[in-house]
């Protein structure tokens, strides 16, 4: 008999590359705002509610619901949907397990390596490190308190919590933002262009959370970010080489970005590197660690 696992955040690039990966070995249930497959089950963080049946004889959550920090402007209602969309939905399933008396074997949750700010420096970053005081670091130090719980509270025998980089998908997400102007001549690099960008390949992350899944020695924060570093210059460059396009505009200046924006824009202008050796270190081994092949992966298929 297969092992369940349900996954929240049905509609999402990694959830579906995921369920894909893994549906032969394991019963794989979704959580979804509205149902469309058999396997697919109702929930509403805003009322509470959720369809019980869906944890039937579960034994792994692996939880990827959340709002796009990128999405919108962070307005003060913004703001509180991002943190919302992240606690209060493990907030809700931790109440379900409790109700119903079961014991996880892993409970997988999505992080961010926000946990570390919005700041560009010379300094790599690695999960012992200090956690920042701004949005996304407050964003993220809430979202992995709300995974904990599942812990402390005894309702998983493990947690663990994957601190993602910009994932790399040539269908959507920040690669296609940022290739489309460049297929049209008019892509530039953003600021200053010296943003460190952490960057994963689509295939990498959904491999990493399938890895935290059948390893029960995983436990606690990964960075979850190739080993090679790149700034935002490097990237658009690189980008523009695969698809045989030139360079022509100047960067987009900071003060446009702003404008645009708002707060939001300290996103896309400031970013460090995070180091990955502990993942490395479990056992992990990426797929695609260097961005050129990753992006010829991506964007000649």
């Amino acid at each position: 008999m297969k092992e369940v696992v349900l996954i929240t955040g049905a509609n999402g690039m990694v959830t579906r590359e995921l369920s894909e990966n893994i549906n032969q070995e394991y019963e794989v249930r979704l959580l979804t705002r509205k149902k469309k497959q058999s396997n697919e089950y109702e929930w509403d963080i805003n009322r509470g509610t959720i369809d019980e049946s869906a944890f039937d004889n579960v034994s792994h959550i692996i939880h990827l619901a959340g709002a796009n920090i990128s999405e919108k402007r962070w307005t003060a209602e913004r703001k509180k949907e991002i943190i919302s969309s992240r606690t209060d939905s493990a907030k809700l399933i931790l109440e379900t397990l409790k109700k119903k008396n079961i014991r996880l074997k892993s409970f997988i949750s999505a992080s961010a390596i926000g946990i570390y700010g919005a700041k560009t420096s010379q300094k790599i970053y690695s999960e012992q490190d200090e956690k920042a005081d701004d949005f996304l670091g407050k964003v993220v130090v809430l979202w992995e308190q709300a995974a904990d719980k599942f812990l402390e509270e005894g309702a998983a025998e493990r947690v663990v919590k994957i601190r993602t980089s910009i994932v790399l998908s040539e269908k959507e997400g920040a690669l296609k933002k940022m290739a489309v102007p460049i297929q049209f001549w008019i892509g530039s690099p953003l600021g200053s262009g010296q943003q460190y960008m952490p960057w994963i390949h689509l295939k990498d992350i959904s491999a990493i959370y399938e890895f935290a899944l059948k390893n029960p020695h995983i436990k606690g924060a990964y960075n979850s970010a190739s080993p090679e570093h790149t700034t935002n210059e490097n990237f658009t460059k690189k980008i523009a080489e695969v698809l045989k396009k030139p360079l022509l505009m100047p960067n987009i200046p900071a003060f446009i970005l702003k404008i645009i924006f708002g707060e939001l824009s300290i996103a896309l202008l400031e970013g460090s590197r995070v180091n990955s050796q502990k993942l490395h270190d479990a056992g992990f081994q990426f797929q695609f660690p260097y961005l050129k092949k990753a992006l010829e992966n991506l964007l000649k298929n």
